[in-house]
């Protein structure tokens, strides 16, 4: 089964790099693709699509009100320059929220998430041949900003309210966005949540003892929940 894909963005640079990481997925198809989202709501008032990747920030209709104008919006991946709509989109049952500028590995992410849904067979591998090598770094939208945060430096991430505080070697980060965003957008392999308010950086971690890990000299509490995986990964 072949997913029918609608890219809605008002920036035609997003429609290359989209169209281009759509046809290394056998499994997707771009039907349809606008800088409009008016037209992308008349579109679907008589087309049926599969997923759709959606900007937020668009002349006449934003995105969320675009998916708030359709009856039965079908699944949404947001692709966004902005963090600070990342929870308000949530509030859609968006499948993901991708930031600008968007890494291979974590589009394809996001796109197996819709795979699980659709196909019997598994979903295609995040492995696929690509030119670009692995990221070793994100961006994150602070004071208008887009600013690169580098795995390396990374020590741990704490929430606070609607917003994360991204602790680095080179200072602080308070930026608009969730926890489950944040872990989801992270390598698994270098990157652990140990509580509902912390995720940190394996290679930072000078001590694990008890129920508290050292970061830094930072003493960050490890939940219940999560402290056998954290102690497995650590090798203890």
């Amino acid at each position: 089964m072949i997913l029918k894909c609608l890219l809605v963005d008002d920036e035609p640079r997003a429609h290359v790099v989209l169209k281009n990481y759509i046809e290394k997925v056998p499994d997707l198809e771009v039907v349809y693709s606008t800088t409009s989202s008016v037209e992308a709501f008349s579109y679907l008032q008589k087309n049926s699509v599969d997923l759709v990747f959606l900007d937020i920030e668009m002349p006449e209709l934003t995105g969320l009100e675009l998916l708030e104008a359709l009856q039965n919006p079908p699944r949404v991946i947001i692709t966004s320059a902005h963090s600070e709509f990342a929870v308000d989109s949530y509030n859609f049952n968006v499948v993901d929220y991708l930031l600008k500028p968007i890494p291979f590995n974590r589009f394809l992410k996001s796109v197996n998430k819709v795979l699980q849904q659709f196909l019997p067979s598994p979903p295609v591998a995040e492995d696929v041949a690509t030119d670009a090598p692995a990221p070793d770094h994100f961006f994150v939208k602070e004071d208008g900003l887009n600013k690169r945060i580098d795995y390396a430096n990374l020590l741990y991430v704490n929430s606070f309210g609607n917003y994360v505080r991204i602790y680095t070697t080179e200072g602080k980060h308070m930026v608009a966005d969730t926890m489950k965003h944040m872990e989801e957008t992270l390598p698994s392999d270098q990157f652990q949540r140990i509580h509902k308010s912390y995720i940190i950086n394996l290679s930072k971690v000078d001590h694990a003892h008890g129920k508290m890990v050292t970061i830094n000299e930072q003493e960050l509490p490890i939940g219940n929940a999560y402290r056998q995986q954290l102690l497995e990964k650590l090798g203890n």
